[in-house]
């Protein structure tokens, strides 16, 4: 968050929780230092007597070079650090006035705008209040006082209109809401139910008195309708039915480990499970809960290691002696995990979540994939082999799989598998899947009618066909299995993180699915929170139904719809086709292949693993890889739940060790670039060109947090190192948090470790940017940096905290004037002699930083010396102001100006005053002999101001150049300014060419240092 860059409230809180011995900086003290250094430069200039300014508190105190002491003590030192030319810097509007106007909630700010521009008048006025920011905001979108907020992503484009005071448009009815606002009330989202339920009923209600109305018939209508129009949908419906059943004999097959004894049988339930589970799906995307009309709903194959998991758990709390209650709790785990899943969708998309789901680390989810393909495998060589229990990895399993008998098992799936994966590089056709599979059924009972040793009862008895279900079997049985009297409800409360494991595994997939869905099939009205809440509908309905969990499928909902199933009747017509299937499903189950099964388990398994450690080789960061390559063995040799649990930790090492890589310094700014925006004494500006190196500003940027927060430290210890140090001599370091977001614990400690190293090396911290009641300030609070015994001073923007740093260097250059003069001749020195100066060290040749110092004071003052000299202060006003000013701009003599006073006007002005306007012409060319005048500039980059001290010059390039004021100037405090107006401008040009000329050329010279300084 930016902090609003408020600044000269003097010492004061902006909270009433704010501690008493915290340090309130502020520009108030500085723009009266900055004022009185102004006054000293004229002083100085028309009479030579080195007079010092008078020392006030700071927000630190200094004894000595390197001794901080806390306001109050017996030493006070006025002395920090600031430095020349102007760093763009972003603050806020400031916050309007009660009674300003504000845009309503979820409105468009740009449409605001339009609707209650006030009159010119008002804009005008409103753009000269008491805007107490002074900082550069070059790059900030600035709106007008009523705007509160600048836009972003979820602000609107057009909005309704504020309501007036009367609650009235323009006299008209109100408006009641916005008809663009994306939020909608609670009163809206009742009445649009209500509305659709009439709606339902409504034509419910005239289906069924045409249905029970022949007469009303019509024949063509009945005929396309009910007859061609279902059978143009019959292509996809079928293809959409081999998918189902595909699936069926894949994932349905396992539902249950088979490979327990408990569970051999339970392989058609399982498919049956796997069948409701699809139907209740599949009605509930046709017939309204999607936006997707051709959505098909299944089984997610990353669920059944969970199952499994689940499974297992039951078996081992209940034992193999009980297997009543084991598959009692099992069946009852699997429908309460749906249930449990439908009200996690569910009230994600309820609380409009599913944005959030997106933020999501990819590389664990693909981890995650990558161990579901481990476990399939592994599931498919106990499915081909038919192992009894699971697969073992043990010389014992490995032998068995070796055996005469079992190696055709699995090594013939598993090479179609491989063969598939290999064809699909060149063919790229939907129906390839489905052919192949079909293809190895038809083979295989080719090979059998061409071979008369072969038959399929002597096959299933060597396990290459399934076992034949129980005669009598019918679809339903797997509802007898619930039993609840049976139910070991301590080992269904063990299941419970299972539960939720395979909850949180499911809800990664659908904000990935859904956009990607939408993309391929061009659906642009895609609402992932809407279909979270269909599939929270289809997992609760499904579990109520006793079966299990279901998602919308990318690849079948893709195949179906492109096949000519984009329709809502196509879905429910795929959903009664796979009805039928259920009902004649387990007589089936004894006539599958086995390898059939397995090729399929095999495929699947091999792709996702491809996915997850062949295709993100080279693709993802190194940490990343690492990272999936984990969760795939954990989850595929350990266990499931910790594999997620291992992934998410290691996700947050790897942000960690990631994120800290990125440095939070987005500069390091020397004095020579980075400078408040008063326009100075040419005096000043000089000397602190020189000695503006010995100041350094920092800018941060992000989150502030432990990993980021060592390389802050580092650099500024790499700035200190001996070398360095005494390379480039820096007498003050700049913090800016502008755009800091926050700070953590450990950062805010760090930032008191630095200030002890830096108060070590003599140099004094100054932190900006943020406000005391800001997050970050209170980061910082809490830590009691900012408590006045640390002596760390702080400003609420960059610009303030410059112009203190400029104001206390130009005390420490009057102090060596005046040393010097007194060294001269002492009788003319106004110093009192009885008190020690703010910074005696800060002459001496001690360190680099010292000597520096003293060399530049020493080189303005001899080039002053160097300068004839002339008692200024003799001349009378304007005269002695020309004077003064022009000294360093032109090398014409008090004679030369003599001839220009007659043109220049005295004029007063009251703080607040106006002196002009931005977009006004130019009517003047001021020299500022008293006060502080305020030039605000608004371009399309953004604002920034600057500050006009005694002695400076204003207007001269617009008036010069007869274009149209760029800035609105406002007298900061009461002000004494001489003006040559435009009149007096022609005149000047008709009797003294010279003068005028000369005033151009100065002009020139004061454009080209504002220039240097707003493009440094």
């Amino acid at each position: 968050m930016k902090t609003p860059a408020r600044s000269y409230y003097q010492r004061s809180f902006h909270g009433s929780n704010a501690p008493a011995d915290i340090i309130q900086s502020s520009s108030g003290s500085v723009r009266e230092d900055t004022a009185e250094l102004a006054s000293r430069a004229l002083f100085d200039a028309g009479n030579g007597s080195p007079r010092l300014p008078a020392t006030r508190p700071t927000p630190y105190t200094s004894s000595s070079e390197g001794t901080i002491q806390a306001p109050g003590s017996a030493q006070r030192s006025s002395m920090s650090w600031g430095v020349p030319n102007r760093i763009q810097e972003e603050s806020e509007s400031s916050t309007p006035e009660p009674g300003s106007l504000r845009p309503r909630h979820g409105a468009s700010v740009l449409a605001d705008m339009i609707r209650n521009s006030p009159p010119e008048e008002a804009l005008e006025t409103s753009e000269l209040g008491d805007d107490q920011s002074d900082d550069n905001d070059f790059g900030v979108v600035t709106v007008a006082p009523a705007i509160l907020s600048q836009p972003h992503e979820s602000t609107p484009l057009l909005s309704g209109r504020n309501s007036s005071s009367n609650g009235q448009h323009h006299g008209s009815s109100p408006l009641p809401h916005d008809i663009e606002s994306l939020k909608r009330s609670p009163q809206d989202q009742f009445v649009t139910f209500k509305h659709a339920i009439q709606q339902s009923t409504d034509r419910s209600r005239k289906l069924l008195q045409a249905i029970v109305t022949p007469k009303s018939w019509n024949r063509k209508t009945v005929w396309m309708e009910g007859v061609v129009r279902p059978a143009s949908y019959l292509p996809a419906v079928l293809l959409g039915l081999l998918l189902n059943i595909l699936d069926a004999l894949s994932y349905g097959m396992i539902l249950f480990p088979l490979g327990q004894t408990i569970f051999a049988d339970l392989g058609p339930d399982g498919i049956s499970m796997f069948y409701v589970s699809c139907i209740v799906s599949q009605l509930v995307y046709s017939c309204g809960g999607s936006i997707f009309k051709g959505g098909i709903g299944s089984e997610m194959i990353e669920v059944v290691p969970f199952f499994h998991k689940m499974a297992f758990t039951i078996m081992a709390h209940v034992g193999d002696n009980n297997p009543r209650a084991v598959i009692a709790t099992t069946i009852l785990s699997y429908s309460i995990s749906s249930v449990l899943t439908g009200i996690v969708f569910f009230l994600m998309g309820q609380c409009k979540l599913g944005v959030l789901i997106g933020f999501f680390p990819r590389h664990i989810l693909i981890g995650c994939i990558g161990g579901v393909g481990w476990f399939l495998v592994a599931t498919g060589v106990e499915v081909s082999a038919r192992l009894d229990g699971n697969l073992e990895y043990s010389f014992e399993t490995l032998n068995k799989l070796f055996e005469k008998d079992t190696l055709a098992l699995w090594t013939i799936p598993l090479a179609l598998a491989v063969s598939l994966l290999i064809l699909k590089k060149w063919i790229k056709h939907s129906l390839m899947d489905a052919a192949w599979f079909v293809s190895i059924i038809i083979v295989f009972y080719v090979v059998i009618a061409a071979i008369p040793e072969l038959n399929v009862s002597d096959l299933r008895a060597k396990g290459w066909v399934f076992e034949a279900p129980k005669a009598g079997v019918p679809w339903w049985h797997f509802y007898t299995l619930y039993d609840f009297e049976a139910v070991d409800w301590g080992a269904l409360g063990q299941t419970v993180p299972a539960m939720f494991a395979l909850t949180f595994f499911g809800i990664l997939h659908v904000p990935i699915n859904i956009p990607a869905l939408g993309l391929s099939t061009g659906e642009d009205n895609v609402n992932v929170d809407r279909e979270l809440k269909a599939h929270g509908y289809s997992n609760a309905l499904s579990g109520l139904f006793g079966s299990i969990q279901n998602y919308l499928v990318y690849t079948n909902t893709v195949l179906f719809m492109r096949s000519g199933g984009d329709s809502r009747l196509a879905g429910v017509l795929l959903a009664a086709a796979t009805f039928g299937i259920l009902v004649v499903g387990p007589a089936i189950i004894g006539y599958i292949p086995v390898m059939v099964v397995g090729t399929l388990i095999f495929f699947l398994g091999l792709d996702l693993m491809r996915e997850a450690l062949v295709d993100t080789v080279h693709r993802v960061h190194c940490l990343e890889y690492l990272t999936i390559l984990i969760i795939v063995v954990t989850m595929g040799a350990y266990d499931f739940v910790v594999g997620i649990l291992v992934g998410i930790v290691l996700a947050c090492v790897s942000y960690v060790v990631q994120t800290s890589r990125i440095s939070a310094i987005r500069g390091m700014l020397p004095g020579g670039i980075a400078s408040s925006t008063v326009r100075r004494h040419p005096v000043q500006h000089e000397f602190l060109q020189e000695v503006g190196r010995q100041i350094s500003v920092m800018q941060l940027a992000g989150y502030l947090f432990f990993g980021t927060i060592v390389g802050v430290e580092h650099s500024i210890r790499q700035n200190l190192d001996v070398d360095a140090f005494t390379s480039q001599p820096i007498q003050f370091l700049v913090i800016d948090l502008s755009k800091v977001d926050g700070v953590d614990f450990s950062a805010a400690e760090a930032f008191t470790r630095i200030n002890r190293i830096l108060n070590v090396r003599g140099v004094r911290m100054i932190l900006c940017g943020f406000t005391i009641d800001a997050e970050v300030g209170k980061s910082l609070r809490n830590v009691g940096l900012l408590d006045a015994h640390d002596g760390v001073a702080f400003f609420e923007a960059l610009n303030p905290a410059l112009e203190h740093c400029e104001n206390e260097l130009l005390k420490a250059f009057y102090q060596r004037r005046a040393a010097l003069f007194h060294q001269a001749s002492s009788q003319h020195l106004d110093v009192p002699l009885q008190k020690r100066p703010s910074f005696p060290d800060e002459i001496a040749f001690s360190s680099p930083r010292r000597g520096q110092l003293h060399v530049a004071a020493n080189n303005t003052l001899q080039e002053q010396q160097n300068t004839p000299q002339r008692n200024w202060h003799k001349y009378s006003q304007p005269l002695q102001l020309i004077l003064q000013t022009f000294s360093n701009l032109s090398a014409q003599d008090e004679t030369f100006w003599r001839t220009s006073v007659q043109y220049f006007t005295r004029k007063e002005f009251a703080a607040a005053d106006v002196i002009y306007k931005s977009g006004d012409s130019p009517n003047g060319f001021y020299l500022l002999e008293t006060g502080i005048l305020k030039a605000k500039y608004k371009l399309p980059q953004g604002t920034f101001s600057e500050v006009i001290v005694a002695g400076a010059t204003c207007g001269e390039l617009p008036f010069f150049s007869e274009t149209d004021r760029t800035s609105t100037t406002v007298a900061e405090r009461d002000c004494v300014a001489w003006v040559l107006d435009t009149e007096n401008w022609c005149r000047m040009q008709k009797e003294c060419q010279d003068v005028a000329y000369e005033l151009l050329k100065i002009s020139l010279k004061l454009t080209s240092e504002r220039m240097d300084a707003i493009t440094k």
